[in-house]
């Protein structure tokens, strides 16, 4: 991983300690689950290692970090196959690369589970 990937993720990672403080409300975070699309750019072992630190001093910093990965498909738009595409230039099985992405780019917060309120 070089230094420019590191900087990539460590902002992605302080976006998501972000939202996911505002949305505690205050409240401690229990756990925290995202979700990370094989063609998003974004490596999840990254995430991971920048989460501790990035928590620290928020409402995130006890919180565990779930990270399940999403395997990229696509719809074809000649003859509407359904088909895994494991990278960006992975055509349909009949030779289209005509297709409409349906996963596998996003970047997801899926759940925050935060203290009950005193």
């Amino acid at each position: 991983m070089s230094k420019g990937d590191d900087v990539h993720e460590l902002s992605i990672v302080c976006s998501i300690v972000d939202l996911a403080s505002e949305a505690a409300e205050g409240r401690a975070v229990r756990r925290m689950t995202i979700e990370i699309g094989k063609l998003s750019g974004v490596e999840p072992e990254a995430v991971a290692f920048c989460f501790p630190e990035v928590a620290r001093g928020t409402p995130l910093e006890e919180a565990t970090l779930d990270i399940g990965v999403v395997d990229a498909a696509a719809r074809c738009d000649v003859c509407g196959a359904e088909f895994a595409t494991p990278d960006i230039l992975t055509a349909c099985p009949c030779g289209s690369r005509q297709f409409q992405r349906l996963r596998g780019e996003e970047l997801n917060i899926k759940s925050i589970e935060v203290e009950e309120a005193a």
